[in-house]
């Protein structure tokens, strides 16, 4: 089990970064004249004020996370992969909880 009580925010970072937004932001503003820097700002605060919202329209990714511990634990069918389990999900939990 992980030491860091944030392996999991990083591989997300890690899998929403690997993508170029800007492509997408730039199609964007010359759609609605509206500039790039004042969009990103917009996603950035919408994001931010959206708290746990945001981050529980995740919810494919995240659920999914979560039932692959669970499923995990269950075939390996010991109580120390079901407490290992339990500990993924607790930070999980707590991570998604401090969000808001």
């Amino acid at each position: 089990m992980s030491e860091d009580p944030h392996s999991n925010f990083r591989a997300e970072v890690a899998c929403y970064t690997a993508a170029d937004p800007m492509p997408t932001l730039h199609n964007l503003s010359s759609l609605t004249g509206v500039p790039v820097d004042q969009l990103i700002r917009y996603v950035l605060v919408k994001y931010a004020a959206s708290g746990s919202d945001a981050l529980l329209a995740l919810d494919p990714i995240v659920f999914r996370q979560m039932r692959d511990h669970v499923a995990q634990a269950e075939a390996e069918g010991t109580d120390e992969a079901r407490l290992r389990a339990y500990e993924a999900l607790r930070q999980m939990i707590a991570w998604l909880g401090s969000a808001g």
